[in-house]
């Protein structure tokens, strides 16, 4: 028996009698704690058996290093890329001195056709290995996925929800001197006080519907207001005026205000409409704010469906519409967003928070190789029996010699530490696998676009979609 039965096998051992036949087919490499063996990328890779110390097997995720495996004598790698021919998919160092033999790509296959115990223990690994370690890194590109979004929304709802905490706090100061300045008001006749009632109603009606104005115009208005109010011994004129200005109080409406109001009242009344004025202003931004943060939960509950069942009847153009609003914090920053939707498309049976994996997928991407400014396209349409989802980008496109591959497991053209390369395959794998669809892409540098293929069901036919 070739390897050691207490071991998984997943990772099995060479016995000492199969380390020393091997021998004779490599070199002996020595290693020092913290020396590395090869890197993940590399192209020139060969094939390991661990002879003595520890070997860690490392691939970066995201910002994360993540451990994949330690490997002790008997131990090998560098099975996998050496057939497929492609590099590595891994790091591998020594984190204790070290002796490890190195054997090349054709040595290797000559071991596996004509050594058979060795080849059936090599073998039975490598199946055990890609499963696993695909499995492992996929769901770390989940969560690395997970992550970038929860520190997006985490500002979303930072955002809202400071202006509400700040709307608040200073609404507080203004009942207080609201409280102050309604003694005063306690001078003046009926008609008068209905009179500042009616001015009052009418400016919040003109701050809450009427459009702002111009930088210009907002500024030579503020002066005229605050040369009017210290003509008339107004105190604070100048923190007053840009609110009697938003309020539509230009000096013709305060001269009215001023013929009806004592003139040892003008000064109260006059902090009394501030106060006032800039306290429905506050609430109105208290309400926007909370307004924004119930649309992001929502759209988060939407992008999970949550309490929902995995398989059901949707509207493609929600989910799509709850990954841009997911993705805001990434969009606002230069890209402008075109929606070209056909609503008259009828609902699907899918599985809705997978569909949204893909869409966050596409999106991401496309913001990646626009490096954050450009021209996003979503546009939605029927061919034949198929609902199709068009996502395109103006990036700088996919080159055509790597084109063939975006698919492929583990294959990325982003840097170390900004991709797995498991984002398009997992996309692939929802829409072909999972929905019976298709994915499909042109590019050419300034256009790119990933064309999805849904199939129309029924209602009656969603359990069909999972069969």
């Amino acid at each position: 028996m070739l390897h050691d039965p207490n071991q998984m096998t997943l990772f099995p051992k060479l016995p000492d009698d199969a380390l020393d036949e091997m021998k004779q087919f490599g070199t002996e490499i020595e290693l020092n704690a913290g020396d590395l063996l090869f890197s993940e990328g590399d192209s020139k890779y060969h094939f390991f058996v661990v002879l003595e110390g520890e070997i860690e097997i490392t691939k970066q995720v995201g910002a994360e290093t993540k451990v994949l495996a330690v490997h002790r004598r008997g131990e090998f790698m560098g099975e996998l890329s050496m057939l497929t021919g492609s590099g590595a998919i891994a790091s591998g160092h020594a984190i204790a001195p070290s002796r490890v033999l190195q054997i090349d790509v054709e040595t290797f296959r000559h071991i596996l056709t004509e050594c058979s115990p060795i080849a059936e223990v090599i073998l039975s690994a490598m199946a055990g290995r890609t499963k696993d370690v695909e499995v492992q890194l996929r769901q770390q590109e989940k969560m690395a996925a997970l992550g970038k979004m929860s520190a997006g929304l985490a500002h979303e709802l930072n955002n809202p929800g400071a202006a509400a905490r700040r709307a608040a706090s200073q609404l507080r100061e203004n009942f207080q001197n609201l409280q102050t300045q309604a003694l005063a008001l306690n001078l003046l006749s009926k008609e008068q006080l209905k009179f500042i009632n009616d001015i009052q109603h009418q400016a919040t009606l003109h701050a809450c519907h009427s459009s702002k104005l111009d930088p210009i115009t907002q500024s030579d208005q503020e002066d005229e207001v605050t040369e009017w109010l210290e003509d008339h011994d107004v105190k604070n004129s100048w923190k007053l005026a840009p609110t009697l200005v938003n309020a539509g109080l230009d000096t013709s409406k305060l001269d009215t205000l001023a013929d009806n109001i004592p003139v040892d009242c003008l000064c109260s009344v006059l902090t009394w409409l501030d106060a006032t004025l800039s306290s429905f202003g506050l609430i109105h931004e208290i309400e926007q704010s909370t307004v924004r943060i119930s649309e992001l939960v929502k759209a988060i509950k939407g992008y999970s469906y949550m309490d929902q069942a995995p398989l059901q009847e949707i509207d493609v153009h929600e989910g799509i519409e709850n990954t841009l609003l997911i993705l805001h914090h990434r969009l606002k920053k230069g890209v402008i967003v075109n929606r070209e939707y056909d609503r008259t498309l009828p609902k699907i049976c899918a599985y809705a928070s997978e569909l949204n994996q893909v869409w966050t997928n596409l999106i991401d991407n496309g913001i990646d190789a626009m490096k954050g400014k450009g021209d996003l396209t979503i546009r939605t349409y029927r061919e034949n029996n198929c609902l199709v989802v068009e996502i395109g980008d103006t990036g700088v496109g996919i080159p055509l010699a790597i084109q063939s591959r975006i698919f492929e497991p583990f294959f990325t053209t982003k840097g170390v530490g900004k991709g797995t390369g498991l984002g398009l395959e997992i996309a692939y794998r929802i829409i072909v696998n999972k929905h019976h669809g298709d994915i499909r892409f042109e590019s050419k540098p300034g256009e790119t676009r990933f064309r999805v293929h849904l199939p129309i069901q029924g209602v009656n036919s969603c359990q069909k979609v999972c069969e």
